[in-house]
């Protein structure tokens, strides 16, 4: 009897631990965003290799060097491969804890991928005005089914960005913001190194 009434004092008695915030892991949010990335890699494959076997298959419909537009085109790669080192600026500015210098360049950077997502939509709207649209060819279905899925993922980004930036005014560079800023500098150099392909695959060849 007494050696129950002990035990059961001895339970009430041991100290009690409560965690005010859950912890997050930042080794595996980094590594699950990897993941993401190499499943987006597969993606990509798939579209590239599309677009190297269909790209010959016109059928009559207008071609690249008759539509393209590469100084138009030149403006938006610019654009978008700058914006990857005004991002760069933005993480260095994070780094030092400059929240006013973070934000600075994270604007100028959504601004030069608004500017590319706006040259591409009227590039889209232009090949489709003189016949170059999905439905005229195989050829031109894998050029907008690249192109465009590049360019969701771009506009995605910029959406992404402007949720960091408003947490990052209200929150501060919290230890969770950087981490976020992080994946999406991960995300965003991601991007810029698909585009070099799209450019270098899609429109210089099609013009040579």
């Amino acid at each position: 009897m007494s050696t129950n009434n002990l035990t059961v004092e001895q339970v009430d008695d041991s100290p009690m631990f409560h965690m005010e915030e859950e912890p997050h892991h930042a080794p595996g949010t980094l590594l699950g965003f990897w993941i993401y990335l190499m499943s987006d890699c597969l993606i990509f494959a798939i579209l590239f290799a599309t677009r190297a076997v269909l790209a010959p298959n016109y059928a009559g419909a207008p071609l690249p060097i008759e539509v393209f537009d590469i100084p138009l085109i030149l403006v938006s790669t610019f654009c978008l491969l700058f914006s990857s080192i005004t991002y760069g600026f933005a993480v260095l500015q994070m780094q030092m804890n400059k929240l006013d210098g973070t934000l600075l360049w994270l604007g100028v950077t959504w601004l030069l991928g608004a500017t590319f997502i706006g040259i591409e939509l009227y590039e889209f709207s232009h090949l489709i005005h003189v016949g170059a649209s999905p439905q005229s060819s195989a050829s031109w279905s894998s050029f907008f089914a690249l192109v465009g899925t590049h360019g969701l993922h771009v506009f995605f980004g910029l959406v992404w960005m402007i949720v960091l930036i408003v947490q990052a005014k209200k929150y501060g560079l919290t230890v969770a913001n950087q981490r976020r800023l992080f994946c999406l500098s991960m995300f965003w150099h991601f991007l810029d190194l698909i585009w070099i392909g799209v450019f270098s695959m899609v429109y210089l060849t099609g013009v040579v």
